[in-house]
């Protein structure tokens, strides 16, 4: 049987993300992310859990996050769990689970002021704003005969995949 290694989180940040860098100059930035389930209990309250994952971002898109995101910010982040063992300094061992981000998607925080409600902030991808994509123009836009790019209503053609592609 092969094994899988796969977490996907949305939820919001719990502080500001402070970045450092290794001594190979390297970018690391640590998050603490607040995801919220809401469960009807037996006795029909609404009940809600909150559990707090810890998750380290790296290189680039570490810098973005720094730079872009703050306290409260809503994200989806795609990763793999870790674990970590240290030993304190009374000689006890210690270990515990961290997710290492792939890919952090910025997502609005559904305010009905700042006007982005419902949809991701679309400045460098069609799916997010996600440090792995250059800038794509959305779904909805083609390049014009001028060079600009114009609103088309016809969504895109599927694609052609072989068999190979296929990633099951």
């Amino acid at each position: 049987m092969a094994d899988l290694n796969s977490v996907l989180l949305m939820g919001h940040l719990t502080k500001d993300i402070e970045i450092r860098y290794t001594p190979k100059g390297n970018a690391v930035a640590d998050i603490r992310l607040a995801v919220n389930h809401t469960y009807k209990s037996h006795e029909g309250d609404l009940k809600e859990e909150v559990c707090f994952v810890d998750i380290v971002v790296w290189g680039r898109q570490a810098e973005n996050c720094a730079q872009y995101l703050s306290k409260g910010r809503n994200v989806c982040v795609e990763g793999r769990l870790v674990q970590e063992q240290w030993e304190t300094t009374e000689g006890e061992k210690r270990t515990r689970l961290k997710v290492r981000a792939d890919r952090v998607v910025f997502l609005p925080n559904g305010k009905p002021s700042d006007g982005a409600a419902g949809r991701p902030v679309s400045q460098h991808s069609q799916h997010g704003y996600d440090s792995h994509t250059p800038a794509a123009p959305s779904s909805a836009q083609r390049p014009s005969q001028s060079g600009g790019y114009q609103r088309q209503s016809d969504p895109l053609p599927m694609q052609d995949h072989d068999a190979d592609d296929m990633p099951f």
